[in-house]
C-alpha cells in the first residue's frame, strides 16, 4: 500500500531533508507533493525520481493526502494544519506551534508511541534539543525514574537555516584570508565564537529554547513535575547538537547500570570508552540515524546522579527524521 505525502517547506534544510530520508527509508510514498510560500512556488525539485514542481501552500492543498508533514514558520503551521487534518491528513508539525497544546500529542516514536496512535490529525514534533536530550534521558529514567536535571546545550549552526551554515563557512574563509567577519545571521561572528542565545530572551532570562526543554520534556515523559533547567549555546559546528546533562534519580543509579539501560534503548548508541578516547561527537553522528551517549559518571553532586553527554543529528533526530518516523509508526 503507498501513501500520499505532502511535504510544506520543501525548499527549506529539514524540507531537503525529509525529502532525502523518506527515499533512503523507503517510505511507501505512492504520491509526493512538495509545497512551499508563493515566493518558492514554481521551482523544480528532484525527489523520488522525479522531478516535481513546488506549489503554494494553501488551506485548499491538501485534499486526498495521507500525511502532511510542516516544516515552515509556526505562523503557516498554525493557519495550515488544522486545515490539513480538516481535508483528512495527519499533519505532522516541526514548529512549536501546537507542541504544548494538550489536545495535540507531542512525539518521540521512541518513547511515547502511543501517544501517536491517539492523534486528533495533528501531531507535533519535539524541539531539536529536547528530543536528542530525551533519546538518553529516557531510558534512564525508565530505569531509575527521573527527578530533576540540569542541561546545556552546544548547538550547531544547521539549527538556524540554510543562511547560517553558509555564514560560518564565509567567515571561516574571510579570517583565514586576514578579512574582517561578515554578520547577518547571528548578533555577533560565530566563527570561533560560543553565543550563549539561542531564540528570543524571556523575562525571566532564559530563552524560548531553554523553556522548550522543561514545559516539552514534563508533556513527552508524562512527568508534570519535572524540574529542569538549561543554557542554550551556539557553536560554530556545521551540523548535529551536543547536550551535556546532570540529572538526578529517585533510585540509587551505578554507571554500569546506565550503560546497559542506553544499550537496550532504541535509537541511542553507546560510545562511551574514555580510556581508548571514544565518546560521542558531532562529526560522528551527523546524517546518523541513532544519537549517541558516552561520558557516563557519577554526578558528584548528587547521591542518585549521573552526568553524561549526547549528540545527535538536529536535522533528523531532531526535525526530519523524527516526523517521518512518525508517519512509519502510524502506517503500522
Amino acid at each position: 500500500m503507498g501513501y500520499k505525502v505532502g511535504i510544506v517547506g520543501a525548499t527549506g534544510a529539514v524540507g531537503q531533508e525529509l525529502i532525502g530520508l523518506l527515499e533512503s527509508r523507503n517510505f511507501p510514498v505512492s504520491e509526493l507533493k512538495l509545497f512551499a510560500s508563493s515566493r518558492s512556488a514554481g521551482k523544480q525539485i528532484e525527489a523520488l525520481g522525479q522531478t516535481l514542481t513546488v506549489e503554494e501552500a494553501t488551506k485548499t492543498c491538501f485534499e486526498g493526502l495521507d500525511f502532511a508533514i510542516f516544516s515552515a514558520s509556526g505562523s503557516l503551521a498554525k493557519e495550515l494544519c488544522p486545515a490539513a487534518a480538516a481535508a483528512g491528513s495527519v499533519a505532522i508539525d516541526n514548529s512549536s506551534a501546537f507542541r504544548m497544546d494538550p489536545e495535540v500529542p507531542l512525539v518521540v516514536p521512541e518513547i511515547n508511541p502511543e501517544a501517536a496512535k491517539a492523534n486528533k490529525g495533528i501531531i507535533a514534533n519535539p524541539n531539536c534539543t529536547t528530543a536528542i536530550t530525551l533519546m538518553a534521558v529516557h531510558p534512564l529514567h525508565k530505569a531509575f525514574g527521573l527527578k530533576r536535571m540540569f542541561t546545556s546545550t552546544y548547538q550547531a549552526v544547521s539549527g538556524s537555516g540554510v543562511a547560517a551554515m553558509a555564514e560560518l563557512e564565509a567567515q571561516m574563509g574571510q579570517l583565514s584570508r586576514g578579512e574582517e567577519a561578515t554578520v547577518e545571521a547571528y548578533p555577533y561572528q560565530i566563527a570561533l565564537n560560543a553565543l550563549p542565545h539561542v531564540d528570543s530572551f524571556l523575562d525571566n532570562g532564559y530563552t524560548k529554547e531553554e523553556m522548550k526543554m522543561l514545559n516539552e520534556s514534563r508533556k513527552i515523559m508524562e512527568l508534570p513535575d519535572l524540574i529542569a533547567s538549561c543554557t542554550c549555546v551556539r557553536i560554530p559546528v556545521m551540523r548535529s547538537h551536543s547536550v551535556a546533562v546532570n540529572a538526578e534519580f529517585d533510585k540509587l543509579v551505578s554507571v554500569e547500570e546506565a550503560r546497559a539501560a542506553i544499550e537496550a534503548a532504541p535509537g541511542i548508541d553507546l560510545v562511551d570508552e574514555p580510556e581508548n578516547l571514544r565518546y560521542p561527537m558531532p562529526l560522528d553522528f551527523a546524517s546518523r540515524v541513532n544519537c549517541g551517549v558516552g561520558r557516563i559518571r557519577k554526578d558528584l553532586g548528587y547521591e542518585n546522579g549521573l552526568a553524561f553527554w549526547v549528540s545527535g543529528d538536529q536535522l533528523w533526530k531532531g526535525a526530519a527524521l523524527n516526523a517521518v518516523q512518525i508517519a512509519e509508526l502510524l502506517c503500522e
